[in-house]
């Protein structure tokens, strides 16, 4: 309900007992006060009109029409759970005058411009009260501009103090009057004023001093904030981002002005002022320069999002964020980065942690270092490393796709020299430098043997593979090298688990995301990323792969990322041995870990995805898991063989 139908500013009876703002000046005094004043307030207004004339090149007060200020940007989990906010200079909630306590605005009123229902958009008797009040007080109690005036000027005008800007004030003030109503220029007053601390607004004002909506305020913390806004950071109960004993009595005699300004024009009675003085306050705390709750997922939502909308959208859209992230998922991976760190401390300064939902391709967890407060440097989306061994499955899958090749085909782990356009020819080895003879694509891929994996790759096309890789919405650039099998391609983290997600789900894929939806300030969705999978792999290859990357598990190089329920993965070492991966998956998560050294350093003699990366993808994978049933994943004959 707006204050024009509830609150006694209206209510010229009520106000004709608080209009003896005179005081200790005589009555004689006061009536010649009051009759000048009458004159010079005709005359003002007479002038004003005429200097309206000239100024043509103020700014056109018509622009306000549909005018929304800046906001700030939240983020939430896929819960709704808050995660972060964005904001540029200005960090603004809109409400409706409605939501707003009556309370917070007779208080405002009262303090700043107890007339604004009465005045045209100046009041120059206004002007005459408060100066008298503030000599009379010793201090400034009451504003000498109307609501309407501070409006303009914060709006359009500069802060400078001459007469010629309070000229243009009054101008603009008039003008604006003539256009909006007064309820439509109080609501757009108390959602633009500033409140200290980059707060803008009512309602992020309320939530920041005392936790609470700016509907929910009672008279006493009405009245203190109602006394801030003449010099916020000069009367606000904080001390930048605390309450102090010094800084509260300020706002207390603050909060005292107004009170004993509402008593004398009969808006609140003395038992109400005395019980609003006497009423305890319990304060929140400046939500302005709060940090990320997890910068790496903040990251990931501006970057995709500034691609999107831009960045100035982005930070004063006000904009309603529901990201896939889940926190409890997140809040479990960044633990186990930790922890897996510190584990091999002596070789690995970072690691990167990415989980998608195969199902969805919705990031649900996304590390993309240790420790974000002394680097927030995204190594899950902005690190490209080579994924050693990891790379094999998406030669695996070409194989198997081709209709020539199934997880039970011979192929031979024997030397094996290429030509690769110099004399000596390219000649692979293995990691241990042995030959193991002839074994099944299924072994080869179980034990991680490179020369196989190079042979099958020279048998499908590296070409053919890398078509592959961009089907599964690998973007980094990809070099037709014979070595590529092996992981000499630079990829990031995000693309490597995202791709397996596609492995995971028989060949099913959606747009990889870590925003689930976009709404603007008014409730209106502009962004949807509802799943929308389609079929981009052969489903009986992506399951033949499947059960050979379970093999990786049960028996070969990632026996340490067993969790008890049927997973399929694959390690990855670097030959220099600078980095090592576990990716895996199981039917409703798909997880990436990596670790190295940002420096590129090798990590030394006995590094390797199985040792390093796949504990912690058992660890975060099995507590990630815990509540969720077992799955498991379809068998190949549940589909047709490609050329069968």
């Amino acid at each position: 309900m707006s204050v024009s139908q509830t609150a006694s500013p209206k209510n010229p009876n009520r106000l004709s007992k608080g209009t003896s703002f005179i005081g200790g000046i005589g009555k004689a005094a006061g009536s010649t006060i009051l009759i000048t004043t009458m004159l010079a307030s005709a005359a003002a207004a007479g002038s004003l009109m005429g200097v309206a004339i000239s100024f043509r090149n103020l700014p056109d007060v018509r622009s306000l029409k549909g005018y929304i200020p800046n906001e700030t940007t939240h983020i939430y989990d896929i819960n709704g759970k808050i995660l972060a906010s964005l904001h540029d200079e200005e960090n603004r909630e809109v409400v409706p005058l409605d939501n707003i306590s009556p309370h917070l605005k007779l208080a405002v009123l009262a303090i700043e411009d107890s007339n604004f229902y009465k005045h045209n958009g100046i009041n120059p008797y206004g002007i005459l009260r408060a100066t008298v009040t503030n000599i009379q007080a010793g201090e400034t109690v009451q504003g000498a501009s109307t609501l309407t005036m501070q409006l303009v000027k914060n709006l359009f005008l500069t802060p400078r103090r001459e007469l010629g800007r309070k000229v243009a004030e009054a101008v603009l003030a008039m003008r604006l009057e003539k256009l909006f109503k007064k309820d439509e220029i109080l609501e757009m007053y108390l959602n633009q004023v500033y409140w200290g601390h980059n707060t803008y607004g009512v309602e992020t004002a309320a939530r920041s001093y005392f936790n609470k909506s700016s509907s929910d305020l009672n008279l006493a913390e009405s009245a203190m904030m109602a006394g801030i806004i003449q010099a916020p950071e000069s009367f606000s109960p904080f001390d930048f981002d605390s309450v102090t004993d010094e800084t509260l009595e300020i706002a207390k005699r603050r909060q005292a002005v107004v009170l004993n300004r509402m008593k004398k024009l009969t808006w609140i009675t003395e038992e109400e002022e005395q019980a609003a003085l006497d009423t305890p306050l319990k304060f929140g705390k400046v939500t302005s320069f709060q940090l990320s709750r997890s910068p790496y997922i903040t990251n990931t939502v501006i970057k995709e999002l500034t691609r999107r909308f831009g960045r100035d959208a982005l930070s004063k859209g006000g904009m309603r964020i529901q990201t896939t992230i889940d926190i409890k998922m997140q809040e479990i991976a960044e633990d186990s980065v930790k922890w897996g760190q510190q584990r091999i401390s002596y070789a690995a300064d970072q690691m990167a942690l990415v989980a998608v939902d195969p199902r969805t391709h919705f990031i649900k967890a996304i590390v993309g270092g240790v420790d974000s407060q002394k680097s927030e440097f995204n190594r899950a989306t902005q690190s490209i490393r080579q994924p050693g061994s990891a790379f094999k499955p998406f030669v695996f899958y070409a194989a198997y796709a081709s209709g020539k090749y199934t997880p039970s085909s011979v192929i031979n782990d024997t030397k094996v020299t290429f030509n690769d356009g110099t004399a000596r020819g390219y000649t692979p080895l293995n990691y241990d430098k042995t030959y193991g003879g002839s074994m099944s694509l299924r072994q080869a891929l179980a034990t991680s043997r490179n020369i196989p994996a190079v042979v099958l790759g020279q048998k499908v096309g590296v070409e053919k593979v890398i078509d592959i890789c961009r089907v599964l919405g690998i973007k980094s650039p990809i070099p037709p090298v014979i070595s590529l099998p092996l992981g000499s391609v630079d990829l990031t983290p995000l693309e490597m688990a995202s791709a397996y997600a596609t492995f995971a789900n028989n060949g099913w894929q959606s747009e990889t995301t870590a925003i689930a939806q976009v709404t603007d300030s008014s409730g209106r969705l502009i962004l949807d990323n509802t799943p929308q999978p389609k079929l981009v792999l052969d489903p009986w290859a992506a399951a033949a792969l499947t059960q050979s990357l379970q093999a990786v598990i049960n028996g070969g190089t990632g026996t340490s990322a067993q969790i008890g329920r049927p997973a399929a993965g694959k390690t990855g070492t670097t030959s220099s041995e600078r980095d090592v991966w576990f990716v895996g998956y199981v039917p409703q998560l798909a997880t990436a870990v990596w670790a190295g050294n940002d420096n590129y350093s090798p990590m030394g003699r006995g590094a390797s995805g199985g040792s390093y990366a796949a504990p912690v993808w058992r660890d975060f994978m099995s507590k990630a898991l815990a509540d969720q049933r077992v799955e498991y994943f379809k068998s190949p004959s549940k589909f047709p063989k490609p050329g069968g």
